[in-house]
């Protein structure tokens, strides 16, 4: 039996117990959504919904690791039988694979001495992992009449930017793990778009503006960092092609495929200033 007779609104967030993905968590919840803290910890995930919950908000814990197969599929499995279909997915779980370490000093990623073994880790969660979930909630999403998928990306998967001698990332050692899984991500993006374009998913990626992020070490419901104004999780009303209930000052949702950057705080590098998963 559906817990909800009539189409409320459901949105999944990944990685949702702190920073970005619980600041988007509070804007879905203050917007009437129904929202899913998908967490790799029970007791983080239960802990965020719980303060959602007593702000006002509609918010449940799912247990999710998206490396982990059956855990990916036991969550879709959960949406399935107490919701019955899925609005939002929002792809936020992500790792830098440096750790705490700041950008500044994330000497393990350069190209040429870097341990393969990280480089792959941190594949599996920023774009494997993507897939992943993803694929997992196509047929709930398929169930929505305007299904969105937004997955977060960085400034730091720009080709145009990271190659820029004299640009934002220029003082900063190369690296060949966390930058390329997001570039790949934002490909990978644009492939999820042109499949399903056909099918009205309207499908995006959000580089927010560079802020610290918690870490896997610190507490799980750390204060949240500021979600992107410009996240396209919302149905377009069908008269002004704005998200439904958004404010005026909330950027026009690109097209399918596209990259969205924030609308708000300035334009900085999009790498994680400390921490290892979102």
């Amino acid at each position: 039996m559906n817990e909800h007779t009539t189409h409320q609104k459901i949105a999944l967030i990944t990685g949702a117990n702190k920073g970005i993905g619980r600041a988007t968590a509070e804007q879905l919840t203050a917007l009437g959504m129904t929202v899913l803290i998908a967490a790799r910890n029970p007791r983080h995930g239960e802990e965020a919904a719980a303060a959602l919950r007593a702000a006002g908000g509609d918010a449940h814990a799912v247990t999710l690791d998206v490396t982990d197969p059956a855990t990916v599929q036991a969550a879709a499995n959960q949406v399935e039988e107490r919701f019955g279909h899925l609005d939002v997915l929002i792809n936020n779980a992500g790792i830098t694979g440096s750790g705490q370490v700041s950008p500044e000093d994330a000497y393990d990623q350069v190209p040429s001495s870097v341990d393969v073994d990280m480089v792959r880790a941190v594949f599996e969660t920023n774009v494997f992992g993507v897939i992943a979930v993803t694929n997992a909630m196509l047929p709930l999403l398929r169930r929505s009449p305007a299904p969105r998928i937004v997955n977060l990306s960085s400034h730091a998967a720009s080709l145009t930017i990271t190659s820029d001698p004299d640009g934002r990332f220029a003082g900063l050692p190369p690296v060949a793990a966390y930058a390329p899984s997001k570039a790949a991500l934002n490909a990978l993006t644009v492939q999820y778009a042109n499949e399903f374009r056909k099918d009205g998913i309207l499908i995006n990626a959000a580089a927010p503006a560079s802020a610290p992020r918690t870490s896997t070490t610190t507490a799980g419901t750390a204060p949240p960092r500021r979600a992107p104004r410009s996240w396209c999780a919302w149905p377009r009303s069908a008269r002004t092609g704005r998200p439904a209930g958004s404010s005026a000052r909330t950027a026009r949702c690109p097209g399918s495929g596209q990259v969205s950057r924030p609308t708000t705080g300035p334009a900085q590098p999009g790498y994680p200033t400390s921490g290892n998963r979102r």
